[in-house]
């Protein structure tokens, strides 16, 4: 099962033949960004600072604007901006590592402006609906995109502006976000942003930890045919709960799910216990239509010792897929009290 990747979108002919004739109008902004056509690699994603001569520059542009750097992508080596002005961010759940290096994207998926900790740092970004498309991207002037790998239509996109790939997860946050710096020239940006996390962490920790003793923690969401149990890499607040505060997982979450690296599993009713902790984090699964009670008045959810005690915790649905730090930011301190408040 795919819980993040983008529907598939087939061009039709008459697309093409605009696209050709709008960018032959256009052929004076072409982009300096070479385009590495040898087809995408498997290795992660590195950045390399390589500058690239930039040719005379205009009148009143800066010194940068028109330099280039290779940046080693999932695609592999990409040309892009030394310093992007206008990113089209097609992946939705990277799309706060920008925010929190002071880079708003020109053009976001439409998911993105429903979340209440994104969506009011993204004012003048354009929705590109649930998918990017050449049209809505090519409308938008970007010099430089940035997809997940896999995102179908990459090569036309590609016609437009530099494309950069990433795989999803491939990376903890902190590392793409020092990952994002380097694509951005934002790298201080990200440093400082880590060092101030960490500091909030440090602080909240030893606290949370000897509240929270030896109970463990889970992280459930109900969807149509039972429950999605998630970890400490896969949003829904787990890079806090378990990797930043410390926190223990069920011994049967912590091996099919954490130690496993896949960062979730799908589980029935009938063995929910064996997953549920002594406090358990939760909200409905957005990636369908299921009424949630048909989980939260079960008779298995209902005996639990973590709803018995008062123990369960509600995340919002609106934003609990995103692992950005701009939502980690705002859930942290909801989290920390939550563990704090536990009986």
């Amino acid at each position: 099962m795919i819980l993040l990747r983008s529907k598939k979108h087939l061009l039709p002919l008459v697309v093409l033949v605009i696209f050709a004739t709008l960018l032959a109008a256009c052929g004076g902004n072409s982009n300096t960004g070479a385009q590495n056509d040898g087809g995408a690699t498997t290795s992660e994603p590195t950045a390399a600072a390589t500058p690239t001569a930039a040719p005379a520059e205009e009148a009143g542009t800066p010194a940068d604007a028109s330099e280039t750097v290779t940046f080693k992508a999932a695609n592999g080596d990409i040309e892009v901006p030394r310093n992007p002005q206008r990113i089209v961010d097609g992946t939705a759940f990277y799309t706060g590592f920008f925010l929190a290096l002071g880079v708003t994207p020109v053009g976001v998926q439409e998911g993105v402006l429903n979340s209440p900790y994104l969506k009011d740092k993204l004012a003048g970004a354009q929705s590109l609906g649930n998918d990017p498309t050449p049209e809505n991207v090519l409308a938008l002037n970007p010099d430089l995109i940035v997809l997940f790998s896999g995102t179908e239509g990459i090569e036309q996109l590609e016609k437009i502006a530099p494309v950069v790939t990433i795989n999803y997860g491939s990376k903890n946050y902190k590392e793409q976000l020092l990952e994002f710096g380097k694509l951005t020239n934002k790298e201080a940006e990200a440093q400082a942003w880590i060092q101030q996390w960490e500091a909030e962490i440090n602080e909240l920790k030893p606290k949370v930890q000897e509240a929270v003793g030896d109970k463990t923690v889970s992280i459930l969401n109900p969807y149509e045919k039972g429950l999605y149990v998630f970890g400490h890499n896969y949003g829904r607040g787990g890079e806090i709960i378990y990797s930043e505060l410390g926190m223990k997982a069920p011994e049967e979450a912590q091996k099919k799910v954490i130690d496993s690296g896949t960062g979730w599993a799908a589980i029935s009713m009938e063995t929910l216990p064996q997953y549920a902790g002594d406090i358990i984090f939760t909200s409905p699964w957005s990636g369908d239509t299921a009424d949630p009670k048909v989980v939260y008045e079960n008779a298995v959810w209902l005996g639990l010792p973590a709803v018995k005690a008062g123990n369960v915790f509600q995340l919002d649905p609106t934003a609990d897929t995103f692992n950005d730090p701009v939502t980690m930011q705002a859930q942290l301190q909801f989290i920390a009290d939550s563990l704090l408040s536990a009986k």
